[in-house]
């Protein structure tokens, strides 16, 4: 279970994110500074208990119109050794000590999580509360063969493609769209879809894709 903390962070994820998302090919505000807001997330139980996991949504008014991102996040109480491309940067924390956040499309375990995920193997959890299941994420899967952990990422124009030599592709939306009446469709082909929601600056709550599998 992910104990949540009540406790600083300094410098805040916020802050990290601000310097870190530029350099993504899927940055929308070119050259203009992120202007964040947290809008939403959830995370997911380390079975070990070691490595926290968070889906983090933040919203960016820097550019023409708002726009919403997921940062998957990883926070490690050491360096993850081969994974210095994927730091996001580090953090310290008020009871924790220093933390070393990534990019978790890079981390192993958020790689074996994920697929635990859309299998319903494992439950979003709150993201501000201890042991409380978070309902607006939804998980669906069609398929039952195993999926892998081996994941390879890739980012591209608007998400991050992690593919697999067993053949399935997860693909995360990092430029998050509201469902039209709020009813995310993963399209054709898909065999697996994860689904959250998030705050938009009007303050109006809405529902969209986050994870898509084809196999």
């Amino acid at each position: 279970m992910a104990v949540i903390h009540r406790t600083t962070l300094k410098p805040t994820k916020l802050e990290l994110l601000t310097s870190w998302l530029p350099s993504r090919p899927w940055y929308r505000a070119g050259a203009s500074a992120p202007r964040l807001a947290k809008a939403g997330g959830f995370r997911l139980d380390d079975p070990r208990g070691e490595v926290g996991i968070e889906f983090l949504v933040v919203t960016d008014t820097a550019g023409p119109r708002p726009t919403s991102y997921l940062a998957p996040l990883t926070y490690r109480g050491a360096p993850l050794d081969g994974a210095e491309h994927a730091l996001v940067g580090t953090m310290e924390h008020g009871v924790l000590g220093p933390r070393w956040a990534y990019d978790g499309c890079h981390d192993p375990v958020f790689l074996a999580q994920l697929p635990a995920l859309i299998e319903g193997r494992v439950r979003a959890q709150g993201q501000n509360v201890s042991d409380v299941p978070d309902d607006e994420v939804t998980a669906v899967r069609t398929g039952d063969r195993p999926l892998p952990t081996g994941f390879t990422a890739t980012d591209e124009a608007d998400g991050t493609r992690l593919t697999s030599p067993a053949g399935p592709v997860l693909r995360l939306h990092r430029v998050l769209e509201p469902a039209p009446d709020g009813a995310p469709a993963a399209g054709e082909g898909a065999t697996g879809h994860v689904t959250g929601a998030w705050t938009l600056p009007d303050g109006t709550r809405v529902r969209g894709l986050l994870a898509v599998l084809r196999e």
